[in-house]
């Protein structure tokens, strides 16, 4: 017996629909050796990036595109670049000769001539496809809301987590401004369901503190991608950092770069940046890209680090959060598949 084409319609319907509404929010840490490639699969199946990782010889171009053929990715649809450092901005031109790129989005068209390099490889890329952005703006990725909190070196206006007064900021630290670049550069925080991802990537101390002073703009966190890849002389200000009491904390550190060293300029490193980590209120996991060989006394626990070579011996594995609409998040290592599900507060 046939069955009419509208009844099967009728009768699947809900099957995809429901269907359709469990696909998750996927977020990738990719080891880049201390640079940023975060990239993020939304529930519709549309992607972003952010950064692109170093130069290297394609290395990690290659990585990004491996994890994106992972995720079911024949394109990247928005491209963000935080700022022009060769960490974020090197592996674009690679990249774009591997898989096809979208929007791209940018902080501006001011630059320090040691970085115009990154910036001319930027624009080969996305000079007829760009968008700058301004603080307050969205990025339009499909069931997922990015609000951009910072770029070009300002901040949203208005609070987004509410605005509560900062008990912290009577007695706060602060730090002087940082060089240009580590305060123009864009900053995203996203929301998905009771979910919410911050990633501010390099922006400096002096910023931090104004997301946090006299209000906290920002509220608390899920999960905070580290400022400066976990060198927290030149970020993670107290002040800030527990004001958004993230529940969990993604290091996209190096063996040899961030975490458990200092920012570039800094003589030494100038506290334990692991442990003022680890003391945030309200912490309930941290996960590294590497284990820490300048400070091996201070890293996570070893099930939660997706590499623990150095670089010329490095893999590449990455760090995945899978997140339900429901507000719990599953983050993963990939070169172990130990795993540990969080809920958003």
């Amino acid at each position: 017996m046939k069955v009419k084409w509208w009844l099967l319609a009728l009768l699947l319907g809900p099957v995809a629909v429901a269907t359709a509404q469990q696909r998750n929010l996927d977020i990738y840490w990719i080891d880049v050796e201390g640079g940023a490639a975060t990239l993020m699969v939304a529930p519709s199946g549309e992607s972003l990036l952010v950064d692109s990782g170093w130069e290297v010889g394609g290395r990690d171009a290659k990585r990004i595109v491996a994890t994106a053929q992972q995720a079911g990715l024949k394109k990247i649809d928005y491209f963000v670049l935080s700022h022009f450092h060769a960490d974020h901005a090197g592996g674009l031109v690679a990249l774009s000769k591997m898989i096809p790129i979208g929007r791209c989005f940018d902080r501006g068209d001011f630059i320090e001539p040691a970085n115009q390099r990154w910036r001319d490889g930027y624009l080969s890329v996305c000079a007829g496809k760009r968008t700058i952005l301004n603080a307050g703006d969205k990025i339009p990725l499909e069931g997922v809301q990015v609000d951009i909190v910072a770029s070009n070196g300002k901040l949203i206006a208005k609070p987004i987590g509410g605005g509560r007064p900062n008990s912290l900021c009577a007695t706060a630290e602060n730090h002087p401004p940082d060089v240009p670049e580590n305060q123009l550069m864009v900053g995203a925080l996203v929301t998905y369901g009771k979910f919410r991802f911050l990633d501010l990537a390099d922006l400096d101390w002096d910023k931090e503190m104004e997301f946090a002073c006299p209000v906290n703009k920002i509220g608390e966190v899920s999960i905070w991608q580290t400022g400066r890849h976990g060198a927290l002389d030149g970020a993670g200000a107290p002040g800030f950092l527990y004001a958004i009491k993230p529940h969990v904390v993604v290091a996209n550190n190096g063996p040899r770069k961030g975490l458990g060293g200092p920012s570039p300029g800094a003589q030494k490193s100038l506290t334990v940046h692991y442990d003022r980590i680890a003391k945030t209120p309200g912490i309930e996991g941290i996960w590294q890209g590497h284990l820490s060989l300048l400070d091996k006394d201070h890293n996570t626990a070893e099930a939660m680090i997706a590499n623990l070579e150095d670089t010329d011996a490095c893999q590449g594995h990455a760090i995945k959060a899978s997140v339900s609409r429901n507000g719990t998040y599953t983050v993963t290592n990939s070169r172990n598949g130990f795993s540990r599900t969080y809920t958003a507060r």
